[in-house]
């Protein structure tokens, strides 16, 4: 899709005069400042004030959940236009999103009339880069009417660079290489920026040479991704600085909304505008910045003071939206947060409901008791479409969605398709769906050639035109062109390969556990390793979904079972605009606001995350923080949060240990809701140091906590079995059970055994628990009693 520049705006920008000075701002205008005749100040309360009457020089706007930030950005902006400072097209409005820019304005037309739609720069930071680039193109190498690539047409382009440089493709995917070089591109570094030592990370060392390959490709296509609108912006000011001087001479103002999710390209673009002027207010909250992943740095709020000397700060804590228990959790947990600016929200509302914690067996009881809540909250007229459920990872999802079609409660997934619509799950589908019905040529022609096998559009219209003319399905027309000469040599052979795997899993499903020949059929037809080799920032996840589809497929007696299940699930719809309970992610939860709001999953590992913890350490614990701060300043009346004491991981049921953000919780503003019935009263099991990073971040509160409510969970667990839907399991106490908090005879590295998951490592000591990890079982607690010296 090509964009064209927008000349007429153009053309009026250029033959309008210059906006008036603050100093020749007439009687009239100034008449305007006066409190009383600016009835858009009305409603303003004085810190929100601050923000919009402070006009000149650095601004920095600490905008915490809930305190009305966009009002604050909307005002200033009218504010400017209203009092003669500026006119619409001297100011630069830079937003995240293009419902965010449109929003704001409508918002600013509602407060001074229609001079403050006609704002031509505003809008999100691709959006102004491209209207910079097209009147400037030749000067960074391209023509006006450059396209702008889509994710498809990189990755196939990246797809003709590897092959071009003699690159093995299944090894070095071009979806690994995009992310890669947009991880570049992120950072403002252009193919002779790159550190050599990254640059020879990637194909053995021929990463810089791809990158350089690959924009060299770019400029003869006259095409630009959209990483370039960025960084062709810095390349053009850099080499021009006259061009730069020109643009910071025109905007009298910049104004940056969600400045805590800035990349370093856009936080060095934003820089060099305000370098002049220096009038430039930033509006963002860094106890939000939740997206350091996709290249969000925290750290450009953090040292915007150093920046910007002199800079005036103003804390917008007053929330507007969730009760006084809900914003006390919540100021409590992130105030465990070294890297933040600091700011306590608070409220004018009553306390409301203090937050709730439940315990849970398992997932699946857990996935039980939210969907009763729910259907009791229905009971009392709540509206569904005001109740939400945030997950730390979609794999979460696919139990809560099966508990909802059983309830016949409709929800929505937002922010991505739901569990079985999933573009990996659906792909796991088709290889299941062709092993039990070998005539469904829909299922079988979606996997035909993924994996990538070599088999193209030319194979598959051959199989067509044989199946049609034999009226005879694609698989069994593909046992027929085996046999011949039809196909090319190559072709032949992956498709007699294919066939060949059919044949053999589905004589599988006969004599094996359907949900086995499910792992064995992802494994041996390529498709797992297709994700572990792909290095996007999604692929993990998508690992994840799939472990999780094939331990859902235990539940049913056979395959056909649970395909069937499947297609009642994927028929299950709602009407669009019918009430509907929202589940999501808590990434995809940012900006959203319901009033009930459950959190499920809070346990070590899965929230915080384990691989935020390996990758980042105490900045992705710090991060992981800020998801459960905006998990809980979603919700306006009631947060609910709940754990699972086993859990399947990896495939594996492992006994688990609620989150330590759960041990931060202020006392006063929870209520930890009676123990399930699987629990037997006994000690806490929430006196622990879980943090691998210190004694710093643990605390006593929920001590305190238990000492006010008189509520424990229960910790220690007898044998025996528990009654479940999924039948008799028996129960691990010693997984679970109290630590006594002596001391342990056993040092970490030593090598112990147990008697039931065998030789293993010591990891890790804390009183008398081990931290093991065993061999084979992988790593799991136990009590030092249970293990031997081995």
């Amino acid at each position: 899709m090509k964009h064209q520049p927008d000349e007429s705006r153009q053309d009026a920008h250029d033959a309008a005069p210059e906006a008036p000075s603050p100093v020749s701002i007439t009687a009239r205008a100034m008449a305007a400042l006066r409190p009383e005749a600016a009835s858009y100040l009305k409603g303003l309360n004085p810190e929100q004030r601050r923000a919009v009457e402070t006009t000149e020089g650095p601004v920095l706007v600490l905008a915490g959940a809930g305190t009305g930030k966009t009002r604050v950005l909307t005002t200033r902006i009218a504010h400017l236009i209203a009092t003669g400072r500026a006119r619409p097209y001297d100011i630069l409005s830079v937003t995240f999103t293009n419902k965010a820019a449109r929003e704001m304005k409508h918002r600013i037309g509602g407060l001074i009339g229609p001079a403050g739609e006609g704002m031509p720069w505003l809008g999100t930071f691709h959006a102004i880069g491209t209207k910079i680039l097209r009147r400037h193109a030749e000067l960074v190498g391209l023509r006006s009417d450059f396209t702008i690539l889509g994710t498809d047409d990189q990755l196939r382009l990246m797809k003709q660079v590897i092959i071009d440089q003699n690159i093995d493709e299944k090894r070095w995917p071009a979806r690994s290489l995009g992310h890669t070089i947009d991880g570049w591109k992120n950072r403002g570094l252009g193919p002779e920026q790159v550190p050599p030592g990254e640059a020879q990370a990637f194909a053995f060392g021929k990463g810089g040479a791809l990158y350089t390959a690959y924009q060299e490709r770019l400029k003869t296509l006259n095409a630009v991704d959209f990483g370039d609108l960025l960084l062709l912006c810095l390349k053009l000011w850099r080499e021009h600085p006259d061009i730069l001087e020109n643009y910071q001479d025109r905007f009298r103002y910049i104004l940056v909304d969600e400045y805590q999710d800035t990349n370093v390209a856009q936080y060095l673009w934003l820089r060099l505008l305000a370098q002049k002027r220096k009038n430039v207010a930033c509006v963002g909250d860094d106890d939000q910045s939740i997206y350091g992943w996709r290249g969000a740095e925290v750290d450009n709020i953090l040292r915007f003071e150093h920046d910007f000397p002199g800079a005036v700060v103003v804390r917008l804590e007053r929330n507007y939206r969730s009760t006084g228990h809900i914003l006390a959790a919540a100021s409590g947990l992130i105030a465990k947060n070294e890297s933040r600016l600091g700011k306590t929200l608070r409220t004018e509302a009553e306390q409301g409901e203090p937050v709730t914690v439940t315990g849970a067996w398992d997932s699946e009881e857990e996935a039980r008791l939210l969907g009763e809540e729910i259907e009791s909250l229905q009971r009392k007229k709540h509206s569904l479409s005001e109740i939400a459920v945030l997950v730390r990872i979609s794999a979460q999802m696919r139990e809560i969605e099966d508990r909802f079609v059983q309830l016949g409660l409709p929800y929505r997934v937002i922010g991505g398709p739901r569990f079985y619509e999933r573009a990996e799950i659906r792909d796991a589908l088709a290889y299941l769906r062709v092993t039990a019905n070998p005539a469904d040529d829909l299922a079988f022609e979606r996997i035909f050639n993924t994996p990538k096998r070599g088999l193209g559009d030319a194979t598959l219209q051959t199989l067509h035109a044989f199946a049609r003319a034999d009226r005879i399905p694609l698989l069994a027309a593909s046992r027929k062109l085996i046999e011949t000469d039809e196909l090319k040599p190559r072709a032949r052979t992956m498709l007699r390969g294919l066939v060949e795997s059919f044949s053999r899993w589905a004589r599988l499903v006969e004599n094996q556990p359907h949900s086995e020949v499910a792992q064995t059929i992802l494994e041996e037809s390529g498709y797992t390793d297709m994700w572990k080799k792909d290095r996007s920032a999604d692929a993990a996840g998508r690992l994840e979904n799939l472990k999780e589809f094939v331990r859902s497929m235990e539940e049913f007696p056979d395959l056909a079972a649970f395909l069937e299940h499947v297609s009642l699930v994927m028929e299950a719809s709602e009407t669009e605009g019918a009430e509907r309970v929202s589940l999501m992610t808590l990434h995809a939860a940012k900006g959203l606001e319901f009033d009930t709001v459950f959190l499920p999953g809070w346990e070590d590992g899965l929230f915080p995350n384990q691989r935020a913890l390996d990758e980042s350490g105490r900045a992705g614990l710090e991060e992981e923080r800020r998801l459960a701060h905006v998990g809980l300043t979603r919700a306006r009346k009631r947060a609910k949060l709940s754990f699972a004491v086993n859990r399947r991981i990896h495939g594996l049921w492992s006994s688990t240990i609620p989150s330590r953000f759960i041990d931060e919780l202020p006392a006063g503003a929870v209520d930890v809701i009676d123990a399930p019935a699987h629990f037997s009263a006994g000690a806490s099991r929430f006196d622990r140091n879980p943090t691998p990073f210190g004694s710093s971040y643990a605390t006593p509160g929920w001590q305190r906590a238990q000492a006010q409510t008189g509520h424990k969970f229960g910790g220690t667990f007898g044998s025996g079995t528990v009654g479940r839907s999924g039948g008799p399991r028996q129960i691990e106490g010693e997984l679970v059970a109290k630590s006594t908090g002596s001391a342990s005879a056993f040092t970490g590295g030593a090598r112990v055994f147990h008697t039931k998951f065998g030789p293993g490592t010591v990891a890790g000591v804390d009183g008398n628990k081990l931290t093991v990890d065993f061999d084979k079982a992988g790593r799991k607690m136990v009590l030092d009693s249970f293990v031997q010296a081995g």
